[in-house]
């Protein structure tokens, strides 16, 4: 096979290493030929070798809708598009769009990474070999579910709630005949 532009053989490198840089994260080979990035053995990322036309796959819960408006996208084989996985292959002799391709593998790693691993993006300092997006996503959700474990319990009713909730659920009952004729 004639070797490619080593642009997008660039391209590639520079993208495993801001993936491998991610807490957890190893290189998967489920069949010969792939160099996939994995999280606790979920693949993350698919990705073309050196030397082949660059591709890459990733799960995009988030934008798959706005990743698949690109010409040069569609949804990954195999049903993995029915769960937001996205294949792209750009056009030869473009420029790689490096930078989106690392907001979709981060996408991607926070989809497939477990919750243990995703508090270590939060806490530890950056280690230079990736510049990776702040850990947005995982702390505003963490912080809405904080929210909703504070809200206040339901008191118990005390007499005097049950006396007025009793009184504007039921309606007053009609007047007794018996006292009226009693008269």
């Amino acid at each position: 096979m004639a070797r490619k532009s080593s642009s997008s053989d660039a391209a590639l490198l520079e993208l495993r290493v801001f993936g491998l840089a991610y807490p957890g994260v190893t290189v998967k080979s489920p069949w010969p030929g792939h160099h996939d990035l994995a999280v606790k053995d979920k693949t993350f990322a698919y990705m073309s070798l050196e030397g082949e036309p660059f591709r890459i796959g990733c799960k995009l819960p988030q934008s798959s809708t706005v990743a698949l408006m690109l010409p040069w996208t569609k949804p990954m084989e195999y049903g993995l598009g029915k769960s937001g996985w996205v294949s792209a292959k750009p056009p030869e002799g473009r420029e790689i769009p490096v930078e989106m391709f690392k907001e979709w593998m981060d996408e991607s790693y926070r989809a497939q990474a477990p919750k243990t691993l995703l508090k270590q993006l939060l806490t530890a300092p950056s280690n230079g070999a990736a510049t990776r997006p702040v850990a947005t996503r995982p702390a505003a959700r963490s912080t809405a579910k904080k929210a909703a474990a504070k809200k206040p319990t339901a008191k118990k009713p005390t007499a005097r709630t049950a006396a007025k909730k009793s009184a504007i659920k039921k309606p007053a009952a009609p007047a007794k005949k018996s006292a009226a004729k009693k008269r």
